[in-house]
C-alpha cells in the first residue's frame, strides 16, 4: 500500500531523486515501494532519460502489470516505451533477438514443468514422476547457481548428485535438439550471452540507461550476475568503457527474503556495497499498511535475526487492536475458532479502530505454512456457509484441455518441439498410434532429426507402412498450413475466428464429449477452451499487455503470441476480485494485504518448519574428529540459516495484516496418520505481546455478541406500544 497520493515522505523523495549512480532502496513491508519505482521512472524521463532506455524488472506478471498501470496513470503515453517486465520476460527478449549466437532460432519453445518432467524421465530412463521431479529440483538449483552439466558433475557431493549431473547433460542435449529452453534457461542463457559475446553485451548496455529492480532480495546468483552485466559492468567486474557509473536502483527488503529454497540468496544484498562502493543506501521505514500493534509484533520477531541493514518499521495509523493469540485443542478446533472470529468481526458494530468498516469476506485471509493445512479450514468454512478461495490451486493453464491447445500453438511456432508434437499428433486421435510414433522416434533419433522433420523424410517409408506415412504427412501438412495462416492472422476479431474455425475443423468439442464420461465435465472443459480462445484473441488485439513481445504494434499476429505461450500461461495470474475469504500459504501471500489476517498452525514443527539437524558425520567417519567437527558446524550453520528464513516467513505473515491480526496454535496436531502433542511456535514468544491481552476465545465473543443483540431486540419489543 502506498503513501497518500498528494505527498511522499522524505525518504521516498530521496530515493526518487537520486539517479547519478547505484542505489539500494531498503523498502520495509507496506512502505510504498511501487510508488517510489513509478515516480522514479517519471523523474528519470523528466530529467531527460529517454523512456525506451528505462527498464523496471520484477518477479511476476501480476506485479509488472500493476506497475505498468500505475506508471501509465502517472506518466501517460511515455510509459508504453518503458520496459516493465519480469526477469524471465527480459530473458525471452534477449534470446529472441540474439539467441542465434547460442544456436537458438528465434522461434524456440519454452517448456513448462510437465514437459520438463517428461523429458527428464526419458533422459534418466525412469517412469517415476517423483524421481524426475527430484532431478528437476537439483538441476534447477545448479542452473540458478550458474552451473552447466560438466560443472555440476565436478561439484556433485554424492552418488545421487552425480547421477543427476549425468542426466542433466542428457537433458541439455535434448533441449538443444528440440530447440527448447526451460525457465532456468531464460536467465542462464542471457547471462551467457552477456558474458561471452562482447557485441551483444554492448548493445544491451546501450539500451539500459537506468534499470530498476523490484523485490531485489528474491534474486538468485545468476540474476545478480546478469544485472551487473546489464547495467554497465564487464565480466571482470570493472565498468565498461565510457561508463562513469552503474545506473540502477535495487528495491528490496532483507527481512522479506523467503525464497532461499528456490535459489534466492541474501548474498546479493551483501555483495552490493562491495561490488559498487559508491552505492547509495536509502531506508523506507514508514509503513502505510498496518497499525502500531501489528508492526510492534513484526519488529520484535525479526529483531532475533542478524541484520544486514538495520531498520525499524513505524506507522502513524494509531495503536489499533492488540494482536491476539488463540490456542486450540486440534486443527478442527482451530478452524472452528477461525470461523467464529470471522463471524464475530463481521457482526461487531462498535470498535471502530479494529477496522470494522472492512466487513466484506474479501477483507479476511487465513494464512498457513503448507498447503495441506487448508483442509480443516475449508471444511469449517463450508459448514458455516462462508465462501472462500484457496490461493495456489490448479492453474487454468494446467488443465488438460488447455495444455492440448498450447501444444498445437507451440508446434506452429517451433516445428522442432518434440514434446508438443507428441501431444498434438494424438489430440484428437487421428489414426496415428503408439507403434507408428515409436518407429518415427527411433528413425528420428538415428538421423538426429526432430519428429516433425523426420515425418517428411524420403526414406521414412523404409520403416513404416505407406498408410502410416500418409497419415503423418497429412498431419504435417495440416501443421504447416495452420502455421502459415496463424502468421497472417492479426488482430483480436480475426484471431478469434481463426481459433474457432480450427477447433471446429478438428472436431475438438466432439473429442471432449467422446473422452469424458460426464457431459457436464465436457461442457465445463469446452467453456474453458472458449475462454482460452478469447484470452489469445485479446492479446492479438493488443487489449492485454505483453511485456515479452518485441513487436511494438498495437495488434499482433497469432504466431507471435503463440511463440510465448508457455511463459504467458505459466506466469499470468488470472484472479478476479471475488468477495470470498482467502486461504493461502505464507509464500503465496507475499506482496498481498488484507484488513483482517489469521495466522494459523503457528506451532513448532510447522512454523518454523521441522528444524531437524542434518549433515552430521556418518558412522564410517567415526574417529575422524576434524571431519566430525566440520560436519557438525555445517549442520548448525544450515539449521541457523533455515531458522532465519522461517522467521522472515513469520514476519511476512504478520505484515500482511492491516487492522487486526490473530495468531493461533494447536495443542495437538496430525503428523501422518498419528496425532502428536504440539507446542506453540517460538515466534509467538518472540512477538513479545502484552501478556494481559493476548488470549482470546472468539466463540465466547460471538456468544456474547449474540446475547447482546438478543437483549437489544427484546428491549425494542418491550417498548413497542400494544395495538
Amino acid at each position: 500500500m502506498s503513501s497518500p497520493h498528494n505527498a511522499m515522505n522524505t525518504a521516498q523523495q530521496e530515493a526518487v531523486n537520486y539517479m547519478h549512480g547505484p542505489c539500494l532502496v531498503l523498502a520495509g513491508a507496506g512502505s510504498g515501494k511501487t510508488r517510489v519505482i513509478t515516480h522514479k521512472i517519471a523523474r528519470l524521463i523528466q530529467v531527460g532519460m529517454p523512456a525506451n532506455k528505462i527498464a523496471a524488472i520484477t518477479f511476476t506478471n501480476k506485479a509488472a502489470a500493476e506497475m505498468r498501470e500505475r506508471a501509465k496513470a502517472l506518466i501517460g503515453k511515455a510509459a508504453q516505451e518503458v520496459l516493465i517486465c519480469t526477469f524471465h520476460a527480459l530473458g525471452v527478449r534477449m534470446l529472441r533477438s540474439h539467441g542465434s549466437v547460442l544456436g537458438l532460432k528465434p522461434q524456440f519453445s519454452i517448456l513448462d514443468t510437465s514437459d520438463v518432467t517428461s523429458i527428464l524421465k526419458d533422459a534418466g530412463g525412469s517412469t517415476d514422476s517423483a524421481t524426475a521431479r527430484n532431478w528437476q529440483w537439483t538441476i534447477s538449483a545448479w542452473k540458478s547457481a550458474g552451473l552447466n552439466a560438466a560443472q555440476a558433475l565436478a561439484v556433485a557431493a554424492d552418488e545421487d548428485e552425480r547421477q543427476a549431473a549425468v542426466i542433466m547433460g542428457r537433458y541439455e542435449e535434448r533441449l538443444s535438439a528440440y530447440q527448447s529452453v526451460d525457465f532456468d534457461d531464460l536467465i542462464s542463457l542471457p547471462l551467457k550471452l552477456l558474458r561471452e559475446h562482447t557485441e551483444v553485451r554492448a548493445q544491451w548496455q546501450a539500451f539500459a540507461g537506468h534499470v530498476l529492480v523490484d523485490e531485489y532480495q528474491d534474486t538468485n546468483a545468476t540474476q545478480y550476475a546478469m544485472l551487473k552485466l546489464l547495467v554497465g559492468c564487464e565480466p571482470d567486474g570493472s565498468l565498461a568503457p565510457g561508463r562513469d557509473a552503474a545506473r540502477f536502483t535495487a528495491v528490496g527488503d532483507d527481512d522479506q527474503s523467503i525464497y532461499g529454497w528456490r535459489g534466492a540468496t541474501l548474498d546479493n544484498l551483501r555483495l552490493l556495497p562491495q561490488d559498487f562502493p559508491a552505492l547509495k543506501v536509502i531506508k523506507l521505514e514508514q509503513n502505510y499498511r498496518s497499525t502500531a500493534a501489528i508492526l510492534r509484533a513484526a519488529n520484535n520477531v525479526i529483531a532475533a535475526n542478524p541484520k544486514l541493514f538495520p531498520k525499524n518499521l513505524w506507522s502513524d495509523l494509531g495503536e489499533g487492536e492488540p494482536v491476539r493469540v488463540v490456542d486450540a485443542d486440534s486443527e478442527d478446533h482451530e478452524a472452528e475458532r477461525v470461523v467464529a472470529r470471522i463471524q464475530s468481526l463481521r457482526a461487531e458494530g462498535t470498535l471502530a479502530q479494529a477496522g470494522l468498516q472492512f466487513k466484506e469476506l474479501r477483507d479476511f485471509a487465513v494464512l498457513y505454512r503448507a498447503n495441506h493445512q487448508a483442509r480443516p479450514f475449508e471444511k469449517a468454512l463450508r459448514k458455516a456457509g462462508i465462501s472462500y478461495k484457496v490461493s495456489g490451486g490448479q492453474s487454468f493453464f494446467e488443465r488438460a484441455e488447455i495444455r492440448d491447445l498450447c501444444a498445437w500453438l507451440r508446434l506452429w511456432a517451433n516445428n522442432d518441439d518434440d514434446p508438443a508434437f507428441l501431444r498434438a499428433v494424438t489430440t484428437p486421435k487421428r489414426g496415428i498410434g503408439h507403434q507408428t510414433l515409436g518407429s518415427l522416434g527411433t528413425f528420428a533419433s538415428r538421423y538426429k532429426l526432430s519428429l516433425f522433420e523426420a515425418l517428411f523424410s524420403s526414406s521414412l517409408g523404409s520403416v513404416l507402412p505407406s498408410r502410416a506415412v500418409g497419415s503423418l504427412h497429412e498431419f504435417g501438412r495440416t501443421v504447416n498450413d495452420l502455421q502459415f495462416r496463424a502468421k497472417h492472422t492479426e488482430g483480436a476479431e480475426n484471431a478469434l475466428l481463426f481459433l474457432k474455425t480450427w477447433l471446429a475443423d478438428m472436431a475438438y468439442e466432439k473429442h471432449l464429449y467422446d473422452t469424458e464420461d460426464s457431459p457436464q465435465i465436457a461442457a465445463v472443459k469446452w467453456t474453458n477452451v472458449m475462454e482460452f480462445c478469447e484470452w489469445m484473441a485479446q492479446r492479438c488485439g493488443g487489449q492485454m499487455d505483453d511485456d515479452i513481445l518485441i513487436t511494438q504494434r498495437a495488434s499482433k499476429n497469432l504466431l507471435d503470441v503463440a511463440q510465448n505461450i508457455a511463459l504467458l500461461s505459466t506466469l499470468t495470474e488470472r484472479e478476479k476480485d471475488q468477495n470470498v475469504v482467502t486461504l493461502s500459504t505464507l509464500h503465496a501471500a507475499k506482496g498481498l494485504e488484507w484488513p483482517h489476517v489469521m495466522l494459523v498452525g503457528v506451532t513448532e514443527g510447522l512454523l518454523p518448519f521441522k528444524m531437524e539437524e542434518t549433515g552430521k558425520a556418518s558412522p564410517d567417519k567415526a574417529g575422524d574428529e576434524a571431519s566430525d567437527e566440520a560436519a557438525t558446524a555445517l549442520a548448525h550453520a544450515d539449521l541457523a540459516t533455515r531458522l532465519q528464513e522461517e522467521r522472515r516467513l513469520m514476519y511476512v505473515g504478520i505484515t500482511r495484516a492491516q487492522r487486526t491480526l490473530s495468531v493461533s496454535w494447536t495443542r495437538r496436531r496430525k503428523k501422518g496418520r498419528d496425532t502428536i502433542a504440539a507446542q506453540p511456535s517460538r515466534f509467538i514468544a518472540e512477538m513479545a505481546l502484552d501478556k494481559a491481552t493476548i488470549k482470546e476465545d472468539p466463540r465466547e465473543k460471538l456468544r456474547a455478541l449474540r446475547a447482546e443483540f438478543a437483549a437489544r431486540a427484546a428491549a425494542v419489543a418491550e417498548k413497542k406500544p400494544t395495538q
